[in-house]
C-alpha cells in the first residue's frame, strides 16, 4: 500500500482524474472546506469565550458564598418583623467553627470616604480588609504590595489604592508607593496600586486600608459590612451556605424558615452554570461541525459516482488489461481522501485567519469578551482524522460501483 501510495503513476492519475473538470472538482470541496472552517472558528471561538470567563473569574476563589444582615421577614422571640440584623466579628468565627468544609471566613467592613492629595480629591468605596482576602480574591498589583498581617496587628494607617483611585489624585507616571493620602483628615501611607480590570465581587472595592485601623476610624467595635465564605473544594457551597445561615439565624434569634434575614451571592452555584453552558456550547459546536463536515462529504461521494460513470469505458479498460477489483477500489479511495484532505487543509487555514481576526477586533483591553481565540494541535489532528474516516466510508461507495462494471458491458459503452 505505501508503496502504492508513493508511486508517481497513482497521483498523476488522481490529477488527471480531478483536472478533467476543474470547476466541479472545486465546488465538490467547498463543503468539506466550509465544514472544517466552520468546526475550526466554532470550536476556537468557544475556547475564547472559555479563556474571557476564566480571567474573569480567574482570581477568585469560585467555590466560595458572599453573606450579609438583612431585615427580618418574620417575627420571632418577641421580635417584630422587619428587625435589622447586624453581623459580627464574632458570628463569622462561630461560622467558621460549626460549618462542615469550610477553607476560609474572611469578614470585611465597608464604607464610603472623601480622599484627598494636595488639590485633588475624590469619594471612594472604603473597605477594611485582612490579608487572607488577596488569596480568595487575588487583587493584581501594579505597584507595591496588600496589607499584610504586621498593618492590622499594628493598626497602621496603610491604604491600597485602584488604577482608577490612582488616575484621580496622582498625575501620569507620578509614584504612588510611600506617598500620603488624607481620609477624614488622618493620612494614610500608599503601598500598593492594582489593576481595575478583574471583577469586582460584592461591594465596589476601589480602596483597601487594614480591618483593625478600619474598624477603629469608624467605631465598629465588632460589627461586619459582610462575609466571603470559601469552601473546601470537595465541598458542596450551596450546602456551606444554607448551614451558615442556619447558624446565623440562631446566634441572631432570628426565625429558622426566614430567608430574607440574610443576603448570599453564591459564586460556587454561578459558577457551575456557567461552567454548562461552555460544556453545552463545545457539543453544539462538534455537532454542527461535523453534521456540516459529513454533508460536505456526501457532496464528494455524489460526485465520484458520476465520475465512475464517466469513466465506465476506462474502468472496463483496465479490468480488461488485468486490473484487480482491489486496485480498482484503491484508485477511487485515494481520489475520495484526498479530495477530502486538499479541502479540509484549506478548511483549517481559512478558521486560524479566522481566529487571528476574531482575536484582532473583539479580543483586546480587559472587558475582552474573546480571549485568544484559538484550538489545539490535538483539536486539528482529530479534525483530520476525522476527515480522513469520512473520506475513507465515502469512498467505498463509488469504489464499489466501479469494481461491479463487467468488462465486456464497459467496453460496449460509448
Amino acid at each position: 500500500m505505501f508503496k502504492f501510495l508513493t508511486a508517481r503513476d497513482t497521483w498523476q492519475e488522481v490529477f488527471d482524474s480531478l483536472s478533467k473538470n476543474k470547476l466541479r472538482s472545486i465546488l465538490t470541496m467547498v463543503g468539506v472546506w466550509w465544514g472544517i472552517l466552520l468546526l475550526i472558528g466554532l470550536l476556537g471561538s468557544a475556547k475564547g469565550i472559555e479563556n474571557a470567563f476564566n480571567r474573569l473569574f480567574g482570581d477568585f476563589a469560585t467555590n466560595s458564598v458572599f453573606v450579609w444582615a438583612q431585615s427580618t421577614s418574620m417575627p420571632f422571640k418577641g421580635f417584630q418583623e422587619g428587625k435589622m440584623v447586624q453581623l459580627t466579628l464574632s458570628d463569622a468565627k462561630k461560622v467558621e467553627e460549626n460549618v462542615e468544609g469550610i477553607e476560609f471566613v474572611v469578614p470585611r467592613s465597608q464604607s464610603q470616604a472623601l480622599l484627598v492629595r494636595n488639590f485633588l480629591s475624590g469619594s471612594f468605596s472604603i473597605n477594611g480588609d485582612y490579608p487572607l482576602l488577596d488569596q480568595v480574591q487575588k487583587k493584581k498589583l501594579i505597584h507595591g504590595r496588600f496589607i499584610n498581617q504586621s498593618d492590622i496587628d499594628g493598626n497602621r494607617k496603610m491604604i491600597v489604592i485602584s488604577e482608577n483611585v490612582y488616575k484621580q489624585l496622582f498625575d501620569k507616571d507620578e509614584e504612588a508607593i510611600g506617598a500620603l493620602v488624607q481620609m477624614n483628615s488622618m493620612n494614610f501611607k500608599v503601598i500598593g496600586v492594582f489593576e481595575d480590570g478583574n471583577m469586582n465581587m460584592g461591594p465596589t472595592s476601589d480602596v483597601h486600608i487594614p480591618f483593625t485601623t478600619f474598624q477603629q476610624i469608624y467605631n465598629r467595635g465588632e460589627n461586619i459590612s459582610w462575609m466571603m465564605i470559601t469552601g473546601k473544594p470537595e465541598f458542596d457551597i450551596k450546602q456551606i451556605e444554607e448551614d451558615a445561615k442556619l447558624i446565623l439565624r440562631n446566634l441572631n434569634q432570628v426565625h429558622p424558615e426566614d430567608k430574607r434575614a440574610f443576603g448570599s451571592f453564591n459564586l460556587g452555584k454561578e459558577f457551575a452554570k456557567i461552567t454548562g453552558f461552555l460544556v453545552g456550547m463545545q457539543f453544539l459546536t462538534w455537532f454542527v461541525g461535523i453534521a456540516t463536515l459529513i454533508a460536505g462529504v456526501f457532496a464528494i461521494g455524489n460526485i465520484l459516482l458520476i465520475t465512475v460513470k464517466e469513466r465506465t469505458k476506462e474502468i472496463g479498460v483496465r479490468r480488461a488489461l488485468g486490473a484487480t477489483p482491489y486496485e480498482i477500489k484503491r484508485q477511487i479511495l485515494v481520489e475520495a481522501v484526498f479530495l477530502t484532505l486538499l479541502a479540509g487543509f484549506f478548511g483549517i487555514i481559512s478558521g486560524g485567519w479566522i481566529l487571528i481576526a476574531l482575536d484582532a477586533f473583539f479580543g483586546q483591553g480587559p472587558d475582552a469578551a474573546i480571549v485568544n481565540a484559538s484550538v489545539s494541535i490535538t483539536v486539528v489532528f482529530i479534525a483530520l482524522l476525522i476527515l480522513v474516516v469520512l473520506g475513507t466510508l465515502i469512498g467505498l461507495i463509488p469504489a464499489f460501483k466501479a469494481t461491479s462494471i463487467k468488462p465486456i458491458e464497459a467496453l460496449r459503452e460509448e
